[in-house]
This record gives C-alpha cells, structure tokens and sequence, in this order.
C-alpha cells in the first residue's frame, strides 16, 4: 500500500487552508459489503474463526469495540465479525489521504496518533448516540513491535465512563504471526483465530471506577504471540521469518553494539562481534554456537527497554539525527518539505529544518509513547511526532532503530509520571 506524496516548501504548506472537521458518517451498507468482499480472500488465506463469550450481557449494541493490533488482518476480521451491525472505526488521518471520501463512506474516524484529540470523543459519541453505530477503536494505537501488548493510555476508563455504551472486546491470535510488523510486509501461513467477549454492560461502566475499568482492560491487553506460537505448536517454516527482525532486535547482548545486528532469511548476526541466531519454526531463538542471552524475542527486546532507561536514568540518552521531513495538514497529500534535524532527549522531541523556517517541541510529558513505524507506506521507516493540527514524518537518513525512539518515549513518561506521583 502507498500513501500520496506531493513536494512543496514549508511556506506553501504553512499556507494551505486546514480542512473543517466533519462529523462520522454512518458507514454506506454499499461499500461495507464491498469491504467484506475485498477481505474474504485474506480471510479464507488464515482459515479464520472465531468465537463468541458472554455477549448475552452486553445486548444489541451499539458498543464501544476494544480490539487488540497486530496486522491488517485486523481490519478484516472486524469486516467479517461485526458484518451484520454498523461501525465506525478509529483510525489514523494519515489513512485518509488520497481517498478521505472512500474513508468517511465506510464510517472511518481520523485522529492523529498518540496526541489529545479533544473531538475523537465527541465524534464517538456522535456515532454511538446519533447514528446509532458502534465505533471500533484500537486503544493500542500502534501495530506492536513484539508481539507483546503496548501502552494503553491512562484512565481508559474515563472514556468508558463518557461514552456510557457497552464494551465489545476482540482478542486475535495468529494475527501477529502472520504478518508481523518487522517482517518487510511478507505473509506467513498462519490461522488466524478471534475471541469476541462481551466486556462490560452500561451498568458495569456505571458502577465500577475508573481504576476497576482500567485494570480490566489492562488484563485483556495483555499477551504475548511468540510464547502462544511456542506454545500452541504454530509452526512458521518460511524460509524469510527472520527478515528485518534488526528492526526490533537492535542491540546485540553479547557486545552492546547497536545498529550492528541484522534479521535475514532464517537468522539474525551481530556483524560487530559475529554472534549469530537462529529464529527457529516455532518462534525460539537459538545460538549457532555458546550461550544464549535469550532464547525469547520479547525477553530481549524486554531487555533493550532496561538498556534505554538506564541510558536515560544516567543522562545519557540522547537521538540526534538528520531527516527527511513530510507534513500532514490536509488529508490530499503527505508534504514532503525538505530537511531538518530531528532530537529527543529527555526533555521530549524537537524537530528544526526548512531552512530555519521550521521549529517544533513535543515535551516528553505529552507522549504516552510514539508513533513509530517500518516501511511505512513503503517509503521507509519513520518517527512520527506532532499535535492535533499538523503531524511531521521524520524519515532518518542513516540506518538507526526507530524502536528505540519508541522505547524511550515510554521509558520517559513513565518516568516523569513516577516522579509527578512522589511529590
């Protein structure tokens, strides 16, 4: 999939006229059963199934439906579970550029990634109260990296409470098996299987606080697809699995040299110390030769979030890098303006370029974690930082682990909220 991209300066984009914010849609029963159709291909690919549990106690609808993110398989799979029912769904506005009436037809919500959007709530109230949909949301925001649950952000259970309308939750497995993030967008032959559990009742979200409601859905968003592969057996003989798994493996344990390993065909080398792994059928790493540091992606990648705030605890943290830079402000086109220099430090991001023209600050206060992506929209990796009004696309220059970026903008926050909860 690709994304419009147009060259223009900082000047001519700063001047473009923002487009007026639209409420949902109630999605074209027309272009839900074209969606549905596109999917079946995919869908019958994973041999997908599902199953219901305890629906009976969260009624008709419409519901607020939480769904884990893997892959787009899980946009499918709403398709095919919810066919019968109307919703609209949450997603990026980067998804709506180039095809925003397309977007809006099938009941598409945009929002930008990891800011506050004062409107998404009223939009979804929008859609639950007046058009009578439910509204799919992917509280994690962002595909995981690991396989493993991302961040939620806090006090959830806020935005139940305002809402008022019954939670649906979708848990996938195989999803992330398929087609994960790091794997350069090849599909494994996995099925793919869903549970759809009636959460909560409107009288659920009425009685229980918003610290009950938030350590529920912290639970259920709570998993784990390489120990479920290794589990269940799930055997992925692709000769491919370990391509591009530098991206989220980028410190080798054994010398401490980042942006030195590399995921190809079935292995992953540190070409600084020349340790070499195996990813193994069923989702194991294993040595070629001596000790293993890990034999688990997700315990090492659990180790490389310690090595990133010790880094920031120590004061030594720091990503100074030059960027390419693409500007969202409308949803006709990614602007590409030209070059800058992207910082994060402790102190949050700071992007400047465009000939000075352009300067922007995102205290490490404001971001629960990061969007950051690979191959986006196959043009490269990319960080991702901005407000409700403008999002800039930082596409780094040289070779560096954009997880990293990820990591540390959670490790801060974390640490900023620790320190807040001590005074």
């Amino acid at each position: 999939m690709k994304i419009k991209t147009k060259e223009l300066s900082y000047d001519e984009v700063m001047a473009l006229p923002r487009p007026e914010h639209k409420p949902p849609q109630r999605p074209s029963p027309l272009l839900r059963a074209v969606v549905r159709l596109a999917s079946a291909g995919d869908l019958k690919a994973v041999r997908f199934s599902w199953k219901e549990e305890d629906m009976e106690r969260v009624g008709e609808g419409p519901y607020l439906i939480l769904m884990n993110h893997s892959s787009f398989v899980d946009l499918e799979i709403a398709s095919r579970v919810f066919c019968s029912k109307p919703y609209c769904i949450v997603c990026t506005s980067d998804g709506f550029v180039g095809k925003e009436r397309l977007m809006r037809g099938i009941g598409c919500i945009p929002t930008n990634k990891f800011v506050t959007d004062l409107r998404l709530l009223a939009d979804m109230r929008c859609a639950i109260e007046e058009k009578g949909c439910s509204v799919l949301l992917y509280p994690e925001a962002s595909y995981s990296f690991d396989g493993c649950a991302t961040p939620l952000p806090r006090r959830m259970g806020v935005m139940l409470k305002r809402l008022g309308a019954p939670v649906v939750c979708v848990h996938t497995e195989g999803a992330f098996a398929r087609d994960p993030l790091y794997n350069c967008l090849q599909k494994r032959d996995v099925t793919v299987t869903a549970t759809v559990t009636g959460l909560f009742s409107a009288e659920d979200i009425k009685e229980k606080s918003v610290a009950e409601l938030d350590a529920i859905l912290d639970e259920r968003f709570t998993f784990d697809s390489f120990a479920w592969q290794r589990e269940n057996r799930v055997r992925i003989a692709e000769p491919f699995r370990a391509d591009g798994l530098e991206r989220i493996l980028y410190k080798c344990p054994h010398c401490g040299a980042e942006g030195q390993t590399e995921g190809k065909g079935t292995e992953l080398v540190c070409h600084a110390c020349g340790k070499r792994y195996e990813l193994t059928e069923y989702g194991e790493l294993r040595t070629m030769e001596g000790e293993a540091a890990f034999t688990h992606v997700p315990d090492w990648y659990a180790w490389e979030r310690q090595e990133v705030r010790r880094e920031i605890e120590e004061g030594r943290y720091l990503l100074d890098i030059e960027v390419s830079i693409g500007m969202l402000v409308d949803f006709k086109a990614i602007y590409m303006v030209g070059d800058g220099r992207l910082r994060h430090d402790s102190s949050g991001f700071t992007l400047s370029g465009c000939g000075g023209k352009l300067h922007f600050e995102r205290p490490a206060r404001l971001n629960y974690s990061l969007y950051a992506d690979y191959y986006w929209y196959e043009l490269g990796d990319i960080i991702c930082i901005g407000d409700a009004e403008t999002q800039y696309y930082c596409f780094p220059k040289e070779k560096i682990p954009v997880a990293k970026a990820r990591l540390a903008t959670e490790e801060l926050f974390k640490l900023l909220q620790q320190r807040r909860g001590r005074r």
